[in-house]
């Protein structure tokens, strides 16, 4: 008997850890967040539940990458690798690939990094989407950066820009400024007292201008963690402009945030940041002990690429200080981290060089995909295009809904996969077109139309799913993750200047979300329905879960 009582005990622990850590990855709480995906993986994987290994695998993976905690990082990844990889071509499979390339080049370990870089790579090919393809050749840039080839990076990031321009979401084109400062920070470093003045000059005037540009679209998309990297990267730009006084204002604010949400490696890197800040002002004591203690207080975990910074800027702050012994061990220190990369590039060079004619590769076959995804699109709408689409916002309307839907819902079913509705309703829009007119209402449409379009992923299904009402289905989705889409949405739309198109004009969401199970079409639409009632019964303005 007491046995039967653990044994459900067990079971429940299992969902309920995967949803306390799914809950802690929205609220950024990383600590708790790795600890509850550690018991989500020792139970799923104790109890042979494949599909709960998968979530808790990726999400103890997140957890670990945004402590930067990287090493530990890419064997959570390794662990995970084969479940998601039996699960066929999927974003999250992109995504855990770039998390892993990211791990490899900033440990050191490039093998792991090309590695990665290509598989994301295949992986996003195969899934025949533009957005993968560019984020994955983000990546494989960004590994060329750190293997000492800046300049090939950002040709690579700046051809992964041009596929997904008129399609790109804030979350790639912050993604793509963002890899374009710090690949140009790069080559800035590199420049340095090389005398190529000229050079290190527009590296950094490039670094500075990409992260000013990343920045709305990092605010735009609401997650701390890219905001306190973009803000990092322009307060490190600012410093070195020599624009001090807001680089220190950005810094601080960015090191509070960074502490706030454990996210480690982004602290050492503004503290490091910061020291330097100090050194231009000669306040060499001041940044002598920070060093110390920062040194002391990462030890080997710094990331490669601060852990040099952190020993150049602790040599110049003690030969200021006359003390030249410490100065000469943190120049040998300096040294030993840039012999040991120069020594990991080397032994990965063959590689390096079949992944640079593979970039090449990749270049003219994103480029091919893309004329032919064009061309593609354009006989789809010759064919069919109007006959599915809402006129008036540009949306899909019932008839791609009855076209889509069911073989969305029956993959879900046959995968396992999560997948979530949303029922979209604007709030009083009869008063709307009763007080500002029906060509402002149309303008409204259009203009919900574009913010949702701007705020979900290509592989989401988006409709005008009548008047007011519009409909958007999330693939391999969770209801936390839809609810966090929604509400960003919601808060998005209630802070549109819609005074813009009418004085006194104000225009709010509410919106009702239900999750699979049932695998049923017109069950989850009326769960969904409810849901948005409920909303509505609840002051509107808001997004309820069935």
């Amino acid at each position: 008997m007491q046995e039967a009582v653990d044994s459900e005990a067990s079971h429940d622990a299992l969902p309920q850890a995967l949803a306390g850590a799914r809950r802690a990855q929205l609220e950024s709480q990383l600590d708790d967040g790795l600890t509850l995906a550690q018991q989500a993986w020792e139970l799923a994987l104790a109890q042979g539940l494949v599909a709960e290994q998968v979530e808790a695998g990726r999400l103890r993976a997140f957890f670990l990458y945004r402590r930067g905690a990287l090493a530990a990082m890419i064997r959570a990844g390794d662990a995970v690798l084969p479940l998601l990889r039996a699960q066929g071509p999927s974003e999250s499979l992109c995504e855990l690939l770039r998390w892993m390339t990211l791990g490899g080049f900033e440990t050191g370990d490039f093998d792991t990094a090309i590695r990665c870089a290509n598989e994301g790579y295949a992986v996003a090919q195969e899934l025949g989407d533009m957005r993968q393809i560019a984020l994955s050749l983000n990546a494989l840039g960004a590994t060329f950066e750190r293997m000492g080839d800046p300049w090939q990076a950002e040709r690579l990031m700046g051809e992964a820009a041009a596929l997904v321009r008129e399609h790109a979401t804030p979350f790639e084109r912050m993604v793509t400024l963002n890899n374009l400062s710090g690949v140009a920070l790069g080559a800035y470093y590199l420049l340095r007292d090389s005398g190529n003045d000229a050079e290190c000059a527009s590296a950094l005037e490039r670094a500075l201008r990409y992260a000013r540009e990343a920045k709305p679209y990092a605010q735009q998309y609401g997650d701390p963690f890219p905001l306190v990297m973009t803000e990092g990267n322009l307060g490190e730009a600012l410093l070195h402009s020599g624009a001090l006084e807001e680089a220190e204002a950005l810094l601080t604010h960015t090191l509070d945030e960074a502490r706030l949400r454990g996210f480690q490696a982004q602290a050492w890197r503004v503290r490091c940041s910061l020291a330097e800040l100090m050194l231009i002002r000669q306040q060499a004591d001041e940044a002598y002990a920070d060093l110390r203690l920062l040194l002391q207080e990462a030890g080997g975990s710094a990331p490669a690429a601060t852990a040099l910074r952190l020993h150049h800027a602790l040599y110049r702050a003690a030969k200021t200080l006359g003390r030249h012994e410490e100065a000469l061990q943190a120049h040998e220190a300096f040294q030993s981290i840039e012999r040991g990369r120069s020594i990991a590039q080397l032994m990965a060079q063959s590689r390096f060089f079949v992944t640079r004619l593979e970039a090449e590769q990749a270049r003219s076959q994103a480029d091919t995909a893309r004329r032919e995804a064009h061309a593609e699109r354009e006989r789809a709408e010759l064919l069919q295009g109007h006959a599915e689409r809402d006129p008036l916002t540009g949306l899909g309307n019932r008839r791609l809904l009855e076209n889509r839907m069911p073989a969305l819902v029956r993959e879900a079913e046959r995968s396992g996969q999560p997948l979530t509705l949303a029922l979209i309703d604007a709030d009083n829009f009869k008063s709307v077109n009763d007080v500002h007119g029906h060509e402002i209402g149309d303008r409204v449409l259009q203009a919900l139309a574009t913010m949702l379009q701007e705020n979900t992923r290509g592989t989401d299904l988006l409709l005008r799913y009548g008047g007011e009402e519009f409909l958007v289905l999330f693939p391999d989705t969770v209801a936390d993750r839809a609810f966090e889409v929604c509400e960003r949405l919601r808060e998005r739309v209630e802070q549109f200047p819609w005074q813009d198109l009418a004085p006194g004009l104000e225009v709010t969401l509410s919106i009702g979300l239900a999750s699979t199970p049932p695998h049923a079409c017109d069950l989850l639409i009326a769960k969904a329905d409810s849901a948005m009632y409920r909303a509505k019964h609840l002051g509107r303005n808001r997004v309820a879960l069935a």
